[in-house]
């Protein structure tokens, strides 16, 4: 799974982890679903306009950055083989991937067999919670 970041977030000086840090948008949603189940929230991955495509638990501090075109082709250049990598080390044949089409074109191909890619996660709660549900994520 991998989440966008959004403009709301906790303010902190001292960095936390990522999926901790945003307060908005559909974040708060996972973070909740994953909440106490360590295994998890490995498998959720974070794109960041700053700090690119990270783990659930990389630490980063408040931010402002908005994915900009200059951005995007930045991140594009690195999103794609951390995907890879995680991947590898957390084998999937789905993806979901809960964020605006500019993020989605960061990530590129998603190399699995199925990729459900939901651009407007905050009107279709009950779909993200069956697909959560399919993957018996409590």
């Amino acid at each position: 799974m991998v989440v966008a970041c959004c403009k709301e977030k906790r303010v902190t000086t001292d960095p936390i982890p990522a999926l901790d840090l945003y307060e908005g948008w559909v974040v708060p949603l996972i973070r909740d679903r994953v909440a106490g189940h360590g295994g998890l929230r490995n498998r959720v991955l974070v794109l960041s306009a700053l700090h690119g495509l990270v783990t659930a638990d990389a630490l980063v501090s408040t931010y402002e950055q908005p994915m900009t075109e200059e951005r995007a082709r930045v991140l594009a250049g690195t999103a794609p083989e951390v995907l890879r990598r995680h991947l590898a080390r957390f084998p999937s044949c789905e993806a979901l991937l809960l964020m605006e089409p500019s993020y989605a074109e960061v990530l590129g191909p998603v190399p699995v067999t199925r990729t459900r890619l939901i651009t407007d996660p905050m009107e279709r709660h009950a779909e993200i919670h069956a697909v959560l549900d399919s993957w018996s994520w409590p």
